[in-house]
């Protein structure tokens, strides 16, 4: 893992608000106009961000310490007293047990004292989840953090343990150590997908240069008048605090571009001189994104122009075009949109699917990705299914396992597939109908404590555990041959006598997902398998 001091200096870093300006024209500009006609001056005006710099952060480094438990044996009883005060109060008022001995936890070796650290996005809602590192503390006898679970802890930004700031995350959830990827594995450092959540949702900051209590109210007016009252609140002659609009909620730094390319001032001749002169860079210039941005930031009045960039040979023109026109309102958008994610040619068919679920109506963007659910690449598969997900889509079928990850189904599809993921929420994804294994396996984990097993011409498949503290003691369960009921069977947690459901064996999503490559890699499951990328932050994760 990298220095400490290292990652000190890196996060403290990322930590500092970022500032966007775009700078408004400053002089005015000389059109063209009829040859008997002398060329007028257009003043093209200042635009907001000309006269305001946006304070608006995406990610912001965090970090805190917490307590793993569950771990057999590998823990360790030491702990800084500092770190130890800290814990005896905010996990006891986690766990909500008066009765619980805090210092017994902490110095179990069935616990361990662990360093949490992530990059928390800002640019979503209140609750939104993002990945996490756990890192046991240097020093300790911590061997392993393999099987355990994360106890409910917050997250501050780095450098702030100490410090009486508020805290920005929680985080909690099972301990995630990758077995996928080749080399050693560091069992000492793990994850915890999806594990930690954004407890306020960020507002924008726009910051005048100058104070001027006319400039703040102009600018005010402006972004009420376009956006809706309640956008833009000035609060001093220097400052104006925004609101993301809902029709922007997905697309927080979108908003922040369009904000900062709003001009104040408009007259007719210069917001036509404006389109044209935007729609001339989108067609030509090397940054499009910048000219799209400005089209929709002068808003439905371009909708002509920028319609006629869809007849474009140049399919990146088409795609700003037509994502311009979707968030603008217009339907030629989303079906420009749409022939783009179709185009089996086409490089930018996530993009403009990623368009179509941001911006266009739910029944359009479940219709579309729908259909992509059938194609043949399987990247498009993922996108369409990754969409669907999120809009809480019928087609996809979910299911909490054992409090930890989610098995979904997705059986409009003659594909058959098994997709892991190993950022974001833990969930194991089986595409196709129902998808059995052969009637000859055997599969056991590296350490040899679970064995699936199942001899030619058996009816049932036998699933067996050995017990982590000891060996000699073994726990067997049956299953059928459908995959996700060998996976409940796996992963579900032993019921009590009382209780009613299916029982498993408590073997954890990262144990689970090995085993799955295995069978896979052996031919007992005629499906592909495909792990999802690690999660993308700085922090990452040495293998020896």
């Amino acid at each position: 893992m990298t220095d400490r001091r290292n990652t000190k200096t890196v996060c403290a870093a990322g930590i500092l608000v970022a500032v966007f300006f775009i700078s408004g024209c400053g002089k005015p500009t000389n059109i063209s106009q009829e040859p008997s006609k002398p060329a007028p001056k257009i003043d093209t005006g200042a635009t907001i961000g000309s006269l305001a710099e946006v304070f608006s952060s995406e990610l912001i480094p965090v970090e805190g310490y917490g307590l793993v438990g569950g771990l057999s044996g590998t823990g360790s009883a030491e702990c800084p007293a500092p770190i130890r005060e800290y814990l005896k109060r905010y996990v006891l008022q986690q766990l909500g047990d008066d009765k619980v001995k805090m210092d017994e936890l902490i110095s179990s070796l069935d616990t361990a004292v662990v360093l949490v650290q992530g990059v928390m996005p800002t640019s979503g809602q209140k609750n939104q989840f993002f990945d996490l590192m756990v890192t046991a503390l240097p020093g300790t006898q911590t061997t392993s953090l393999e099987g355990g679970w994360l106890y409910g802890t917050e997250l501050k930004a780095v450098g702030g343990f100490r410090i009486a700031v508020k805290a920005l995350a929680a985080a909690k959830g099972p301990v995630f150590i990758d077995t996928l990827s080749p080399g050693e594995i560091d069992k000492k450092t793990g994850y915890i997908l999806g594990g930690g959540t954004v407890l306020s949702e960020y507002n924008i900051n726009l910051g005048l240069r100058q104070p001027d209590y006319k400039n703040a109210s102009l600018i005010t007016n402006k972004l009420n008048g376009r956006f809706g009252n309640g956008t833009a609140r000035a609060v001093s002659p220097s400052q104006i605090e925004l609101k993301v609009p809902a029709a922007y909620k997905k697309q927080k730094q979108r908003f922040v571009s369009i904000v900062k390319a709003i001009y104040l001032t408009e007259t007719p001749e210069a917001t036509k001189e404006r389109i044209n002169t935007f729609v001339r860079k989108l067609a030509a210039s090397e940054d499009k994104y910048s000219s799209e941005i400005a089209l929709e930031a002068l808003g439905k009045e371009s909708i002509s122009k920028v319609s006629a960039l869809l007849n474009s040979s140049e399919e990146r023109v088409r795609l700003g075009a037509a994502r311009c026109l979707l968030n603008l309102g217009n339907d030629d958008g989303l079906n420009a949109l749409r022939k783009i994610a179709s185009d089996k040619d086409s490089a930018y068919r996530i993009e403009a699917l990623e368009a179509i679920t941001t911006s266009a109506s739910r029944n359009d963007a479940i219709a579309i990705s729908r259909n992509l659910l059938r194609d043949s690449d399987f990247n498009i598969r993922l996108a369409a299914y990754e969409n669907l997900r999120k809009l809480d889509d019928i087609a996809v079928s979910q299911k909490l396992i054992a409090r930890s990850f989610y098995l979904e189904r997705i059986a409009q599809t003659e594909y058959k597939g098994i997709f892991v993921s190993r950022s974001g929420q833990p969930r194991i994804v089986l595409f196709g109908a129902s998808i059995y294994c052969d009637d000859n396996i055997f599969v056991q984990s590296a350490d040899g404590s679970i064995t699936i097993n199942a001899p030619p011409g058996e009816k049932y498949v036998s699933i067996i555990r050995k017990h982590p503290k000891r060996p000699s003691v073994m726990v067997q369960l049956k299953s059928s041959f459908e995959l996700g009921d060998i996976i409940q069977t796996l992963c579900e947690e032993p019921l009590k006598k009382t209780e009613e459901g299916h029982r498993g064996l408590n073997v954890s999503y990262a144990e689970a997902i090995a085993l799955l490559k295995q069978m896979c890699d052996k031919g007992a499951i005629e499906a592909e398998f495909i792990a999802g990328s690690l999660p993308k932050t700085d922090l990452n994760i040495k293998r020896k």
